[in-house]
């Protein structure tokens, strides 16, 4: 492969990994919280649909995005609801809200629009802009790196730079502050958190407050900028990768982030080598290719579920000794 060969696929691995990244930085915060969360996937698809159906309408991209936000902390203040303050099975919470979100989707898609369950097509108006174009058409005539830096690592959109930047955010945010200490306190021994006079409903609402804004930004990032319009179920499994990637990366954000740059990478791969012919194999199925991220994700669950260890207090609601 030459040198425009891997400044494209690099391109390629960074854009089909935004949505994990954010999805598995979500994932952390809230389970390192003591909450878990099998609903990234619905949060993603219902925000990916309300920023493809407020983009259309109102033709802003400021709405769409603030109209994914939004549906993204009412989904997690609602999980908060009922896993939180009512001591609700969460992992049955988490599968609710994710198979209400695939059903939901179609549904008003279908009513409001007659286009069977997707949304019109956004206009460029309320598409994101690629960043550094000007930088990269400078760059490209540097010798060896000049394409790696021009192709692979400029010209991408804001949410591409911001889910990057997010990562050592999240992580000085758990372990050098006092309220990520806190916050990680809350999945470990909530009991004794809540003895020194810290509350620990307040805590969990505020990681899922944070959950749900980047599970939306996840979502709005698939409509805004990978494809034009919403399409029906089309977070396609992301948000379960995430939680393999965040769980690989044992609940950690760098962890996670190299996870999730794994699985971009293979799909990045399964997407060049649709259609190539490979020595000794011939043309690969393309059904096979497409199944390779998720096949990757089975392998990690498997292999890694057992090692990693979680928090200790992650699943099991709080009750406060009276």
């Amino acid at each position: 492969m030459d040198e425009v060969g891997i400044a494209t696929l690099l391109a390629s691995t960074l854009r089909v990994s935004v949505p994990l990244i954010l999805c598995a930085l979500a994932g952390t915060l809230a389970e390192r919280s003591g909450v878990i969360d099998l609903g990234l996937e619905g949060k993603m698809l219902l925000s990916a649909f309300a920023a493809g159906s407020a983009g259309a309408i109102s033709g802003s991209i400021a709405v769409a995005l603030l109209a994914a936000v939004v549906v993204g902390v009412l989904l997690s203040m609602l999980h908060g609801y009922a896993c939180v303050s009512r001591g609700g099975d969460q992992v049955v919470m988490g599968m609710a809200i994710t198979m209400t979100a695939a059903g939901l989707t179609v549904v008003l898609g279908i009513a409001w629009f007659q286009q069977g369950g997707q949304t019109p097509p956004l206009p460029d108006s309320v598409r994101l802009s690629n960043w550094f174009t000007g930088a990269a058409k400078t760059l490209q005539d540097i010798p060896l790196i000049g394409n790696l830096l021009a192709l692979g690592v400029l010209g991408h959109n804001a949410i591409v730079y911001l889910s990057l930047l997010l990562v050592p955010a999240i992580w000085w945010l758990l372990y050098r502050t006092r309220f990520g200490l806190r916050l990680r306190a809350a999945g470990e021994n909530p009991a004794m958190l809540e003895a020194a006079g810290v509350s620990i409903v307040r805590l969990r609402y505020a990681a899922l407050a944070g959950n749900g804004v980047l599970a939306a930004v996840a979502g709005a990032y698939l409509v805004l900028a990978q494809n034009p319009s919403f399409i029906p179920h089309m977070t396609a499994g992301r948000g379960y990768m995430a939680l393999a990637a965040m769980i690989f990366g044992k609940w950690h954000p760098v962890g996670a982030l190299w996870a999730c740059l794994l699985f971009g990478f293979l799909d990045a791969c399964a997407i060049r080598l649709q259609g190539t012919a490979l020595p000794l194999v011939g043309v690969v199925p393309v059904q096979l290719i497409q199944a390779l991220p998720y096949l990757m994700t089975v392998v990690l669950l498997a292999g890694f579920i057992g090692r990693a260890r979680a928090p200790k207090a992650l699943g099991v609601p709080y009750v406060k000794e009276s």
